[in-house]
């Protein structure tokens, strides 16, 4: 199989995969909950609320990836009306495809897909990470490793770690951190 050939049971996500006037790629919910084969849109909203929870939880703006918006759409004899929808990221698509009812072949195919574009864009980022110089391979790390310092204090101050009284005795937040979680 060629390296960018497309599995021909992912054509149906990629195929309405969309772009904006910017470039920026997205996808219809509507058109999704389709191609993963709930029979109507209302059951396929509870997957898009348990996505939008889990990217909340990740951390992410859940309105970077779920936006929601109104659609014109054909009814009978030409004559149009307003549905609603919900413009997905890319990373939206794959919260739902991880949230959704694994007994269906095709979510098992959608999560199979996923799992192999991350570990694709893995290896391409590795290689990419090897050609630095040593210089470029520290502020890398240094930059990834602020990024994920910002998410850990984030999510210290959820947790309700304010002050240094509530750092452990060592002077340790992550420690006191740990502790108030039952770590």
């Amino acid at each position: 199989m060629a390296k960018n050939s497309i599995n021909p049971k992912h054509v149906g996500f990629e195929g309405i995969r969309q772009l904006d006037e910017a470039g920026n790629e997205f996808w219809s919910a509507r058109q999704l909950g389709k191609v993963l084969e709930y029979s109507e849109y209302r059951h396929f909203l509870p997957v898009i609320a348990k996505a939008q929870k889990a990217c909340k939880a990740s951390g992410y703006a859940v309105l970077d990836h779920f936006e929601d918006i109104l659609e014109m759409v054909e009814i009978g004899s030409g004559a149009q009306r307003e549905v609603e929808d919900v413009r997905l990221s890319r990373y939206a698509c794959y919260l739902i495809v991880q949230n959704g009812d694994p007994s269906k072949p095709v979510i098992a195919n959608g999560q199979t897909y996923f799992a192999l574009q991350t570990r694709r864009q893995e290896l391409e980022d590795n290689a990419k990470f090897a050609q630095l110089s040593e210089d470029e391979k520290r502020l890398a790390i240094r930059n990834e490793l602020a990024e994920h310092n910002k998410h850990l204090a984030a999510a210290a101050k959820d947790a309700g770690v304010e002050t240094p009284l509530d750092y452990d005795f060592s002077g340790s937040w992550l420690s006191g951190f740990v502790w108030r979680l039952g770590g």
